[in-house]
């Protein structure tokens, strides 16, 4: 147990929460917290923008659960996120959040899943819902999610969900709430969209802003090399090259343009996956599934795609196309240098981007360097030492993670070593394994049981 002194700036919170906190190894609220918390928990209405990693979470969060009426088993609280990974990242925090109270029920509701269990979850009730828009939208119109009872609406992303053309969606959700509600809208980047919902949507909000302090700061390193267009594809093989990272981000402005370079990475030996909007949720879960347990090498992203995504090794940021939003491009760069490691970002400067780079070294005070790098030789090649085993089974069908790294080392005999990463979806489960190894546990599990039945495997190419 943890003994020492909280410091939760004053904020009262029940001792089982405070408890809770300190568990989890929360001794201080960060400043989007100390701000954004003790209104929140007036009820009154908020406005923040604050960047990813700020906290802004848990200060919703312990907000929500604290207000809730456990007996009560309608949902009471509803937060519309841009996408599934930052929908699951969101509703687990508030589960971890809800131990200190009983029976308090979460649910995610997300497009891309099976609309039949959502159903029936609904039919037991949910205090808190987490969803997408689409999703919640269907639901609310099958009236199958009543929000009649709703006290409190959290807006996460606010700006991804706009620019992902989800404003219809969510006018049409807050429509079905009642007009007496809490509003609290989070965004990374406060725009006239913002502003403009803000007012369509919130009753006189109180307006936070978390500006990140220098010392807080991740350390990256960012580096500027000069590219026409057409110079664009040989400079990001010879920065590969030239820096040798083994997990890399590159940052595309379009759907295209992301297929097309991750296509190029390919066909010059670079192990790379595109994602972008136009990727069915399946898809998107094997790719992210691939980056985050280093069986794949390069991600080619936009940046809506980008949200949510977890990975904490990052080695390089590659700005492909820079983005005229300099809190965009704070977004993109953020997300290598974690956890006190050093982090480098890349940007392409084409020559109408000089403003751009204008922007970002006023932003960060930094003299821009633009290192010399050779010509990437042809020998050159970025490939990882695993890959990802798929099976045909989850979360819904009882298989746990337990079982596959049973079937693999009492199965088969591997070495726990050569087992990575472990995911379960609910209809789904993916496992890194030693890549030279890999083709042989495929084949071997074709003859062999789990939890006393056949399930499909295969190498996810």
């Amino acid at each position: 147990m943890n003994t020492t002194t909280p410091d939760f700036a004053g904020i009262e919170l029940p001792d089982k929460l405070s408890q809770l906190l300190m568990d989890m190894g929360i001794t201080a609220f960060s400043p989007i917290q100390k701000q954004a918390l003790p209104i929140a928990l007036t009820g009154h209405d908020i406005t923040a923008q604050a960047q990813t990693g700020s906290g802004k979470t848990l200060a919703f969060a312990i907000s929500l659960v604290m207000q809730l009426n456990a007996r009560y088993f309608g949902c009471q609280s509803l937060v519309l996120c841009p996408t599934r990974e930052l929908a699951d990242q969101v509703a687990k925090e508030i589960r971890k959040v809800a131990r200190y109270r009983e029976n308090i029920k979460v649910l995610t509701l997300c497009g891309g899943m099976p609309f039949g269990p959502q159903i029936a979850s609904l039919e037991h009730g949910a205090h808190i819902v987490v969803g997408t828009p689409g999703r919640i939208m269907e639901h609310i119109r099958k009236g199958n999610l009543d929000l009649s009872g709703l006290n409190s609406l959290v807006l996460d992303e606010a700006d991804r969900m706009l620019d992902m053309g989800f404003i219809d969606s969510i006018r049409d959700i807050v429509a079905t709430t009642p007009e007496r509600r809490q509003t609290m809208l989070f965004s990374a980047t406060y725009s006239d969209n913002i502003a403009n919902i803000s007012k369509e949507f919130q009753r006189t909000p109180t307006f936070i802003e978390v500006k990140v302090e220098a010392e807080s700061r991740p350390n990256i390193d960012q580096y500027f090399v000069r590219a026409s267009n057409n110079e664009k594809p040989r400079a990001l093989l010879d920065t590969l090259g030239h820096f040798e990272p083994r997990q890399v981000i590159v940052f595309c402005n379009t759907k295209v343009e992301c297929d097309d370079v991750a296509e190029w990475l390919n066909d010059n030996n670079v192990s790379a996956l595109a994602i972008h909007g136009d990727f069915e949720q399946k898809q998107r879960d094997q790719v992210l599934v691939r980056f985050a347990n280093k069986s794949c090498s390069v991600l080619v992203a936009t940046d809506v795609a980008a949200r949510g995504i977890d990975v904490k090794e990052i080695d390089l940021i590659i700005n492909y196309d820079t983005t005229r939003d300099i809190d965009v491009h704070t977004h993109r760069i953020g997300r290598t240098g974690r956890a006190g490691a050093t982090g480098m970002a890349v940007s392409f400067i084409t020559p109408k981007d000089d403003y751009k780079l204008t922007e970002i070294v006023k932003r960060f005070d930094i003299t821009p360097e633009f290192p010399d790098m050779n010509q990437c030789p042809s020998s050159y090649a970025l490939q990882p030492d695993v890959a990802t085993i798929a099976f045909d089974a989850g979360k819904k069908n009882k298989l746990r993670a337990g079982d596959i790294l049973g079937a693999l080392t009492a199965g088969l005999g591997l070495e726990k070593r050569a087992v990575g990463k472990i995911d379960i979806f609910d209809f789904q489960a993916y496992v890194a394994i030693d890549k030279h190894q890999a083709k042989q546990v495929v084949k071997q599990l074709a003859n062999k049981k789990i939890k006393g039945r056949s399930i499909k495997t295969r190498i996810l190419r």
